[in-house]
């Protein structure tokens, strides 16, 4: 059997069980998309966000990446962030990474990754070089990776903080708060690392002004 239709096998096992469950879930399901979150995270299969979250399908509206970048020239992010804000109208935003992220350890490197692979980890790369003092003082590799995994989540937190889409949102609406968190393979586990609520700028140089 190929590997794909293996997959189709398990859709079906998937699909009959849930009928079998709950008879009306997917005609709910089918008439309505109402998440109240938006969830950024990696694009590690190890972490799927509904199973970790425990949440139904219909309950976050997902977009993953390479090590849960907010980029501002990332049309993709943005028209993810631009419809769960403005069309969803989601309350919370969430950036989840996760230790042992293999991007974030790869931008640690000096490696040439090639074309798409170096410009996307030059992300990463800025946030060493902006917690270059902390991270370079931590003598042991894993733990010197794992805490470049929570300051990049950190940053790109405040990444979406500076788009005027959540501004807009924040001066209209008073939301979404935005979190960001970490998730442990090990155990599990997330753990919360920084919180911005809504309306609450950090550096005033990307605030507008004129929204």
């Amino acid at each position: 059997m190929k590997l794909a239709e293996r997959l189709l096998l398990e859709n079906k096992a998937w699909a009959a069980e849930k009928v079998q469950d709950d008879p009306g879930f997917f005609s709910r399901l089918e008439k309505i998309q109402q998440p109240e979150f938006l969830w950024i995270g990696c694009s590690d299969s190890r972490v799927p966000a509904n199973q970790i979250t425990g949440t139904l399908p219909g309950e976050l509206f997902v977009h993953r990446n390479v090590a849960n970048l907010v980029v501002n020239t990332d049309v993709n992010l943005l028209a993810v962030l631009d419809y769960a804000v403005n069309h969803l109208k989601v309350k919370d935003v969430i950036v989840c990474g996760h230790y042992g992220c293999g991007g974030v350890k790869a931008a640690t490197t000096n490696h040439d990754y090639k074309l798409v692979l170096n410009m996307w980890l030059r992300n990463i790369k800025d946030v060493y070089r902006l917690h270059r003092a902390e991270l370079d003082a931590i003598q042991e590799e894993e733990k010197r990776v794992d805490r470049l995994v929570e300051l990049n989540v950190m940053e790109q937190l405040r990444n979406l903080a500076k788009t005027s889409i959540i501004q807009r949102a924040w001066k209209e609406d008073n939301r979404p708060h935005l979190h960001g968190w970490v998730y442990r393979l090990n155990d599990g586990l997330i753990k919360p690392l920084l919180d911005i609520e809504a309306g609450i700028y950090e550096d005033s140089v990307y605030r507008y002004d004129d929204l």
